[in-house]
């Protein structure tokens, strides 16, 4: 055994109350004094009211055997007072013995002992030579998706936890865990905080997030640190307190979604930069490309643009010129300014309605939906349970559940073109996102998921787009992180700077055989400054040369495996 009776007795002195302490010396006295008391009266009844004599050890021995409920019966009473007092030495007996006893034995010794082998397995410490790992401070889903995801970019992370029964439970789960308290320097100290390259705090509230982030600057006065405020008025208070970069993950969250409601508009939606390259998705439903393949759409000969992934419900796929694109497909366009522009004004356009859209839930993400709307002119209604929130702006809300029918009816779902699913429970919504697709086949449903196990539930539930607000916060951060050479536009979906492999050069793109090969895009090649964007596919492969491809983690590691090694 890993802790001696010596060692329990000393871990019992060291992390016991005196309050516990004295309960522990009561029991024990208690108990003695009862052993005593009965072996006094053993003797007296054996002696003076049946007329036998036992000596001192045989009374303890007849109390502890009848206590203990053993009763060898080698010793027995034959008077009536004698068997009413073995029964109260019995009752007694298993009183204390077989209900208390245990009780102290597990809660002074057993609990303590396995508290500390507990303890032995949560890390509390870091080796002196530690460096440029990533601390995470927090463990809701953005904290426990970043963890995966810096592995996969072979970045060691670390989460501080403040409480042994979470750290345990998260040790179990393989993440690595380290055990203080969130707000103490020390905690800091003893895992290399100053060395690390990155330090992410993510708490449920923003208090207690300037608290932490005005502690580790105390420590680290160069480390970046990104934190996340859930309120406008804490971002300034963060940034005063030492943060690098304040997030908004619910804000952000409510406005990708409003960005993607077709009542909106049907242009391009950029969401995310390389150099001059830009990346945009845009939804095909109700568009002229609808039910047309890649190559009937003409995209690359009318607009210059390279349609560079596609998005079928959740699904990643490798964009080929038979792909047909479906209402529920969203194109992830890879161009310049001018050429993002071009296709604007060919195939963007406006969809205007006169309904509302309809938000369900009037969360932080939901409000933060409404405003992105109403600052594109967008009518919106805001279904909400909770009157707090509907004081005051009666004309944007409607009162009531979003699971009941007579309350969408009234806030617009049989004219609305686009529902917006903004609760923070992924059970709920898809509970609604079923009913809605069930009472409006035709409607654009846009969802909310917290967790990402849950994206493809919502979309076989009848979602067209699905935004997750774990994937959105992971990608922000790494984004923060990776920013020189790695680019996440979305969960699953990076653009990455490369060196021409030797193998590809003094190739054009066509002998390459890269897209067939790995299922990786070249959007752009960099050679001596120049980017060019969209490269035709009789472009060469330049020995100095730097590709920019778009693809998934697995075709990036295809590509790795297909023409890096052996470099």
């Amino acid at each position: 055994m890993k802790y001696l009776p010596s060692q329990i007795i000393a871990l019992l002195q060291k992390n016991k109350t005196k309050q516990d302490l004295r309960i522990l010396v009561k029991f024990i006295v208690v108990l003695l004094t009862l052993v005593t008391v009965y072996s006094i009266l053993f003797h007296v009844i054996m002696v003076h009211h049946e007329g036998r004599s036992y000596s001192w050890v045989a009374g303890v021995y007849w109390t502890l055997v009848t206590m203990s409920t053993l009763g060898f019966g080698d010793i027995i009473f034959h008077t009536d007072l004698g068997l009413i007092f073995s029964l109260v030495v019995l009752l007694s007996g298993v009183v204390f013995l077989l209900v208390m006893l245990p009780f102290t034995f597990i809660q002074f010794f057993y609990a303590p002992w396995l508290e500390a082998q507990s303890k032995s397995r949560t890390i509390r410490s870091l080796p002196e030579n530690t460096a440029d790992h990533v601390i995470i401070v927090g463990i809701d889903p953005i904290c426990l998706s970043l963890v995966g995801k810096l592995k996969q970019y072979g970045r060691n992370s670390y989460l501080v936890v403040g409480e042994q029964q979470a750290a345990q439970g998260l040790h179990e789960q393989g993440f690595k865990v380290v055990l203080g308290e969130l707000d103490d320097i020390e905690t800091y100290r003893r895992i290399q905080a100053d060395k690390a390259a990155l330090i992410v705090v993510n708490h449920t509230e923003d208090k207690i997030n300037t608290n932490i982030v005005y502690t580790l600057r105390e420590l680290c006065e160069k480390t970046p640190i990104v934190s996340n405020a859930s309120d406008d008025d804490s971002v300034d208070i963060l940034e005063l307190a030492g943060s690098s970069h304040v997030y908004q993950f619910t804000k952000m969250l409510g406005q990708s979604l409003a960005r993607r409601v077709l009542g909106v508009s049907m242009r391009a939606n950029i969401i995310g930069r390389f150099d001059e390259l830009l990346i945009a998705e845009v939804p095909a439903m109700r568009s002229s490309l609808e039910g047309k393949t890649i190559l009937e759409s003409r995209l690359r000969e009318l607009t210059g643009i390279t349609v560079a992934g596609v998005w079928e419900r959740g699904k990643y796929k490798v964009p080929l010129p038979d792909t047909m694109i479906s209402a529920s497909t969203v194109l992830v366009l890879a161009g310049s300014d001018q050429q993002l522009a071009m296709y604007d004004e060919k195939f963007g356009g406006y969809a205007t309605s006169e309904a509302p859209v309809l938000i369900l839930g009037g969360g932080r993400v939901g409000r933060a939906a409404a405003d992105t709307l109403k600052a594109r002119g967008v009518v919106y209604k805001i279904v909400e349970k909770n009157v707090r929130a509907i004081k005051g702006a009666e004309d944007e809300y409607v009162h009531g559940s979003a699971a009941d029918l007579d309350t969408l009816r009234k806030a617009g779902i049989d004219a609305a073109p686009s529902v917006i699913v903004t609760t923070h429970d992924d059970d709920m919504n898809i509970y609604l996102t079923i009913y809605c697709r069930r009472l409006r086949p035709d409607i654009q449903i846009i969802t909310r998921a917290t967790l990402d196990r849950n994206i493809s539930k919502l979309h076989r539930a009848g979602a067209d787009l699905v935004m997750s607000y774990a994937s959105l916060g992971v990608t922000s951060i790494t984004n923060y992180l990776l920013q020189d050479n790695t680019l996440m536009v979305s969960e699953g979906l990076n653009i990455f700077k490369m060196p021409a492999p030797k193998k590809l050069v003094g190739k054009t793109l066509e002998q390459s055989n890269i897209r067939q090969k790995t299922g990786c895009n070249v959007i752009a090649i960099d050679s001596k400054g120049r980017l060019n964007i969209n490269p035709s596919p009789g472009s060469a492969i330049d020995p100095d040369a730097e590709l920019i491809m778009i693809g998934n983690a697995e075709a990036e590691q295809c590509f790795m495996g297909s023409f890096t090694n052996g470099d």
